[in-house]
């Protein structure tokens, strides 16, 4: 090969080079492109941050105080001074709505804090000792053999209405389905070559299960975490509404419905405004919930996709 053909070669090469570009860095992480590349879910994001937003302002942004009575305008149609009228006894609708927000996202907040902490406890000790798995887990499926709201309402019966007692209640009712999810991946996860080979150097159990065995259960239970706090707030408002939950003068949504469905045809606008809200929360958090579910799992990420996204794109020439 003489020096022509190799500076020939040489420039080639250098050619090449430069055509050869580097796939770009991410600038999120997967799980986060997975998360907001779909419009539903940005459209649940959006919308338990507006609920999330009037719980918060609910004090500044109700025009009126919500147990304020005003007997001559009961019944009253929306008007410029009560944007969603009035129920049977003059109190605003609008205002009573706005609070009763607050209490559905601190009782469905505080329950699902309750049930991921209950349900965590539970199923790490059920799935790592298998002493503790027959006697725990035959509790948990006692629980969840009577239907949600049923146990519920018989909690409430013998504990009495209160906002308290409806956080007991719900997060009795939902600590099981925490636990049976925590349980299954435990079960997998203290198989894994890593979990043994710290057992073997000697780690103590607390250890293991902090450092190893529960990072690896958690994505299920922030999926499963949003769906709860769904069912919380609907299991709060169906409550209310039966009169089992929070007390009759409370502003919550149960209670506005159960009020107004006695007037429904008179004064339809005492049951829409809380529906339309209950119905935007669960709507909001089922669309969140969903798009978390495909985000956090590899099997819903589609993961041909994302190789193929990483590829730099073939060139013409």
């Amino acid at each position: 090969m003489n020096s022509r053909d190799t500076g020939t070669l040489g420039a080639t090469a250098v050619t090449l080079a430069g055509r050869i570009e580097p796939p770009p860095a991410p600038s999120r992480p997967g799980w986060l492109r997975a998360l907001t590349g779909r419009p539903v879910t940005v459209v649940g994001a959006g919308l338990i941050g507006l609920v999330a937003l009037v719980a918060a302002l609910a004090p500044a942004l109700a025009p009126q105080d919500p147990l304020a009575l005003d007997v001559e305008g009961r019944l009253a149609k929306p008007d410029a001074r009560h944007w969603l009228g009035t129920d049977d006894v003059g109190r605003d609708v609008l205002s009573r709505v706005l609070h009763g927000a607050r209490i559905s996202v601190v009782v469905g907040g505080v329950v699902v804090l309750l049930s991921v902490a209950a349900g965590l406890a539970v199923g790490l000790a059920a799935g790592y000792y298998r002493a503790l798995d027959n006697g725990l887990m035959r509790v948990m499926d006692g629980l969840m053999a009577f239907p949600a709201i049923i146990l519920a309402i018989a909690l409430m019966a013998s504990l009495g209405p209160s906002l308290r007692n409806v956080v007991v209640a719900l997060t009795v009712v939902y600590t099981p389905r925490i636990a049976r999810i925590v349980r299954g991946s435990v079960l997998v996860v203290r198989e894994l070559p890593y979990v043994e080979a710290a057992r073997s150097l000697g780690a103590p159990d607390p250890a293991i299960l902090r450092r190893h065995v529960l990072p690896n259960c958690l994505s299920p239970v922030i999926v499963q975490a949003t769906f709860i706090f769904a069912l919380a707030v609907l299991g709060e408002a169906a409550l209310s509404f039966l009169g089992v939950g929070a007390p009759p003068a409370t502003p919550a949504w149960g209670n506005i419905l159960a009020e107004g469905r006695l007037y429904i045809q008179e004064a339809p606008w005492l049951t829409l405004a809380p529906g339309a809200a209950i119905m935007a929360t669960i709507v909001g958090l089922n669309l969140f919930g969903d798009g978390l579910r495909d985000a956090l799992d590899p099997r819903f990420r589609g993961l041909a996709g994302g190789v193929r996204g990483a590829l730099p794109e073939p060139r013409g020439r």
